[in-house]
């Protein structure tokens, strides 16, 4: 629970997030050996934070770094009391009295930097802000578990190798490395919400930790509208994981579920968080609009309720401000929602020789369902099909499987 805080503590100090871990490590080592005849301290965080300051200190000197950095670091040392010197309990109340929440969002920063690719992006920030081990984020991404432990070393040696700043940047490059930072977590979050591939339509966890660093990132950033776009989207539709997967674990639809399943906590979170987006003047950012788009589905008691209209003229909005294949394909359902099928067929059709929707499953998934609309049965079935064949998951293969058998009467 605390790993992600003494990381960012001791990578402000070392400027390495490798080495801070390792150090971070050493500290939890440390207090397994002496918790079990000492028991447990008071404050559990503060002592494993001193423990890994020390830690760091005595690294540091052992590798005798340049007089500049000794200085730096001797400075900062002083003026918390110099950790390494004084009486552990001091230490520890001195621990306890930093405010790591600078520390925190650095580590945020350097975790998603843009030198790294986005796979090793999203493999470090669950490493270290996460606290998932190697293991569980094989689980969650269904690759090898050597894969991801070369990821993550990858990962650290690119960012020791670029000499990457442990620190927030600078106002000329913050917008695109915030842009960055929510990028990965809206990745991890997708990937529970809609998996990949595997035999779960849904890996609730991957959500649930995606919303809980996008929640610590809009406390450590009160005044950044889109974290605030962001979470609220996770948050509402985080609502509706208890009504997307049936009995068996087969998918549900939006609009064939349950909307009593909802969870309206979730959902009052999410407008909460929208509504200060707003009031931020964030309205019209990318991940705001797809939180309002959300807001229609949240609001509508019933399905027969949803403002499709309003959604439709959000993804105008959407498609202007940040234009994309999917955000054309989801325009194409809402458009045939608020004005009929021909409609978002038109715009469907539009992507057929888009090269980034080549292989691309929701496609022919949507196609497949407006040609049905309009009772073009033998096109609709050769669109799920094709749709079918082109998904890796397989509760998604058997519902498209079964919409293709259904085309035949």
């Amino acid at each position: 629970m605390e790993s992600a805080k003494i990381i960012a503590t001791v990578a402000r100090m070392v400027r390495d997030v490798g080495l801070a871990e390792e150090l971070a490590q050493d500290a939890l080592v440390s207090a397994l050996e002496q918790w079990s005849e000492s028991g447990v301290p008071d404050n559990p965080a503060a002592w494993l934070t001193a423990v890994a300051k020390r830690r760091a200190l005595d690294r540091l000197r052992h590798l005798q770094l340049a007089e500049h950095k000794a200085g730096e670091i001797g400075r900062e040392l002083d003026a918390r009391h110099e950790i390494a010197q004084a009486d552990f309990a001091e230490a520890v109340d001195t621990a306890l009295d930093d405010d790591i929440g600078d520390d925190l969002l650095r580590l945020v920063f350097t975790a998603c930097h843009p030198v790294l690719s986005t796979e090793a992006r999203v493999a470090l920030t669950l490493r270290l802000l996460g606290g998932l081990a190697t293991d569980e984020i094989a689980r969650a991404f269904l690759v090898t578990e050597p894969t991801v432990a070369q990821r993550i070393v990858r990962a650290k040696r690119t960012l020791a190798e670029a000499r990457v700043p442990f620190e927030v940047p600078r106002r000329a490059e913050f917008e695109s490395r915030l842009a960055s930072v929510l990028e990965v977590l809206y990745l991890i979050f997708n990937e529970g919400y809609a998996a990949t591939a595997g035999d779960d339509w849904m890996r609730p966890a991957l959500c649930e930790e995606a919303l809980r660093l996008g929640r610590i990132v809009a406390e450590l950033m009160p005044a950044a509208s889109e974290v605030h776009g962001l979470v609220a989207l996770m948050e509402i539709q985080a609502s509706r994981t208890a009504a997307r997967v049936g009995p068996s674990g087969e998918p549900v639809l939006l609009l064939e579920q349950n909307r009593a399943r909802w969870d309206h906590v979730l959902i009052g979170r999410g407008l909460a968080a929208l509504a200060r987006a707003e009031a931020l003047g964030g309205a019209l950012g990318p991940y705001a609009l797809q939180a309002a788009i959300a807001a229609c589905h949240a609001r509508a008691r019933t399905a027969e309720q949803t403002d499709w209209g309003r959604i439709a003229a959000l993804y105008d909005a959407l498609a202007q401000l940040a234009p994309s294949p999917i955000v054309e394909l989801n325009r194409a359902v809402a458009l045939s929602m608020a004005f009929g099928p021909a409609a978002g067929l038109e715009v469907a059709d539009a992507l057929l020789a888009e090269p980034a929707l080549q292989g691309y499953h929701l496609l022919p998934t949507v196609r497949g369902d407006l040609l049905f609309k309009l009772g073009r049965l033998d096109e609709a079935r050769r669109e799920f099909e094709r749709a079918a064949g082109l998904t890796r998951n397989g509760r998604e293969k058997a519902l498209l499987a079964a919409r293709a058998r259904a085309c035949l009467g």
